[in-house]
């Protein structure tokens, strides 16, 4: 393993972005795993970003023999609290160990062909070396030789078996019989084993017995109480969790998976699935507030919709935003988006507050009205919306360490402020409009109907 760490220590001190590495062999999985600490140079330096590094490193690390290494970024926001080989986590768990030894390969391999995911890996150890011996009972019956005397004979020469205590004045010493280490370091050394058998005849082991190689599980990983296998995977640069989801779990469906074998995702995808589940009721939630707020302020159920109606060209615009400048939909840019339902629901409320003023004070039309609130309401609008985009655009635009966490906060309030403004001025008025034709002709429909005490009165006459 020693070998191996020194390779993967020359080709990834070769590339230009690196700055150190830290490496050690062993740790919590024991010898048959190495761990690395890899600091970059700064990226004015290195001009690219940690995945783009760790894509550049992966086929060259792809080219060692008897080993794999799985680089991964160190998170600004780490969610899940889960640790594996790599950054997101996809568990199988079954009551039966067998069954999961034989289908997890399976669903490691599957996963390994598609191209959407990179450094896969699995945490199944079941490649361990084991030694056996198979006894050929004939053979050792006629020589006298029973089981339990092969077994004590094994563990007198590596079982440290304690054979008396020699006492003396000051402490007391424990004798302990076993072979010489020369003979530990091979299965060879079972060749040189004698076993007493009829008259405490000396036979050799060799002679009724037959050393088997075969492979065993190092450990049997459980969560849960139920014995579980985790592959771990990272996302190439360009594809996103949305996207990898629904392909990993139309790849367990192609493999049929049996009943007793369960799948879910951990640590920061399962946090990202959480997340999603409730995220739609939570804006749902926030935007009746806002509804129910503006109908207590205005005293009517029509022109709130005139107001929230300002708030998907918000969205749209954050979205472009981020796609024009090749940046992901992220907790941070999703923060963004949900700043703007405060602030670009001001432009409206601007306007459409100032409408409604017009025509109970000055018993204007609401074509009237709504021209005026357009003329006269131009001003502070667009003075307020400036503010806010000239205040995103140190985030939007700002370098340095860290900048990167950031960017993609200021491009969503900068990409949404400025795609509102220009959309809602034309909009809102035609919006407003239309809701308050459809708030007539609710209020004539309502009192053309008759009322019941008038038809009482007049059923009554």
């Amino acid at each position: 393993m020693q070998n191996r760490v020194e390779q993967v220590v020359k080709t990834v001190l070769q590339d230009p972005a690196i700055e150190g590495l830290n490496a050690y062999v062993g740790g919590g999985n024991g010898y048959s795993t190495a761990r690395m600490f890899v600091p970059l140079k700064p990226l004015a330096e290195r001009k690219l970003s940690a995945d783009d590094v760790i894509a550049r490193l992966r086929p060259k690390l792809a080219r060692i023999p008897g080993a794999t290494l799985v680089l991964q970024s160190v998170q600004d926001l780490r969610i899940g609290g889960r640790g594996g080989a790599a950054q997101y986590q996809y568990t199988l768990q079954s009551d039966n160990v067998e069954d999961l030894n034989r289908w997890a390969p399976l669903v490691l391999s599957k996963l390994r062909s598609m191209p959407q995911l990179a450094d896969v890996d699995s945490d199944q150890q079941d490649r361990g070396l084991e030694a056996s011996l198979d006894i050929d009972r004939a053979t050792a019956s006629r020589l006298g030789i029973s089981p339990e005397v092969i077994d004590n004979t094994l563990y007198d020469a590596f079982g440290q078996r304690e054979v008396s205590v020699m006492y003396t004045q000051m402490n007391q010493y424990f004798v302990v019989m076993e072979v010489e280490p020369r003979f530990w370091m091979n299965p060879d050394g079972l060749r040189y084993l004698y076993v007493p058998g009829n008259n405490d005849a000396q036979a050799p082991l060799s002679a009724f017995t037959r050393y088997v190689p075969d492979n065993t599980r190092l450990s049997v990983n459980h969560q849960g109480q139920f014995p579980s296998v985790t592959f771990s995977f990272n996302l190439p640069v360009g594809v996103s969790l949305s996207q990898a989801v629904p392909l990993i779990l139309e790849a367990e469906r192609s493999i049929s998976l049996p009943s007793n074998i369960t799948s879910s995702f951990q640590g920061a995808e399962q946090a990202y699935q959480d997340s999603l589940a409730n995220e739609p009721i939570l804006i749902l939630a926030a935007l009746i507030s806002v509804y129910i707020v503006l109908g207590v302020l205005y005293e009517n159920l029509i022109h709130p919709v005139t107001i929230l109606s300002t708030l998907p060209s918000a969205g749209v615009g954050a979205l472009l935003a981020l796609m024009a400048t090749h940046n992901e939909l992220n907790v941070i840019s999703l923060i963004g988006i949900i700043l703007l339902i405060g602030i670009v629901k001001k432009n409206a409320i601007m306007m459409i507050d100032f409408a409604i003023e017009a025509e109970r004070r000055d018993a204007l039309s609401p074509e009237a009205a709504i021209f005026r609130a357009c003329l006269l309401r131009f001003r502070p609008i667009t003075m307020t919306t400036m503010a806010a985009l000239l205040g995103g655009l140190p985030l939007a635009l700002g370098h340095g360490e860290g900048a990167e966490l950031r960017r993609p906060l200021g491009i969503a309030i900068v990409g949404g402020l400025m795609f509102s403004q220009v959309l809602t001025l034309y909009t809102t008025p035609v919006v407003y409009l239309y809701l308050d034709r459809l708030r007539l002709g609710l209020v004539r429909l309502r009192r053309s109907r008759p009322r019941p005490e008038l038809i009482d009165a007049e059923k009554g006459a």
